[in-house]
């Protein structure tokens, strides 16, 4: 590529000296106008797009961060609320029941089987059910251990299956 390109130089040369100085003087503005417009392209335009998004991006970064600090105080708040005295299985029973009557009504079957809770659901509302979740968990200080949930579009909620355990009944979540 070397031997290239020296041959290249000398006639390049010859090439520029045969042109009149008018030629010479709009082959050199041609080149510094695809000089500009290649620094334009690849140094300045994509620079200037990159400073146009900072703030829209700044923005969204910022709405993740505020997001992640709400779920991360969120998390410290249901690992805190484990910490209380431990509930009688009595306790955790009447606990889920009343929850279960108040939230739920008829739309749920409750089964409580030694260290475990059954919920049957037909058409529970989304709120409803995530009420009930929150209500269970405080209150019982139980878990989902198994979901098998389907959602129903002519019952507008869910159908399907919870197995709950937790310390209230004898298991160690």
């Amino acid at each position: 590529m070397a031997n290239t390109a020296r041959s290249f130089l000398p006639r390049l040369q010859a090439a520029w000296e045969r042109l009149a100085p008018r030629e010479r003087r709009a082959v050199a503005l041609a080149a510094a106008v695809v000089g500009l417009a290649l620094f334009w392209g690849l140094g300045v335009a994509p620079a200037l797009a990159t400073l146009r998004q900072a703030p829209e991006r700044h923005r969204l970064v910022d709405a993740q961060l505020d997001q992640m600090r709400r779920l991360a105080a969120t998390a410290e708040g249901l690992r805190g609320q484990g910490d209380g005295p431990n509930l009688s299985p009595e306790a955790a029973r009447n606990a889920l029941q009343q929850a279960t009557a108040e939230l739920l009504g008829e739309r749920a079957q409750l089964t409580l089987q030694g260290d475990r809770a059954s919920l049957a659901l037909r058409g529970v509302p989304p709120d409803a059910l995530a009420r009930w979740l929150a209500r269970v968990r405080i209150n019982a200080r139980l878990t989902p251990l198994q979901a098998d949930l389907q959602h129903s579009a002519e019952a507008a909620g869910w159908n399907g299956q919870l197995v709950l355990g937790g310390p209230g009944l004898g298991t160690g979540n």
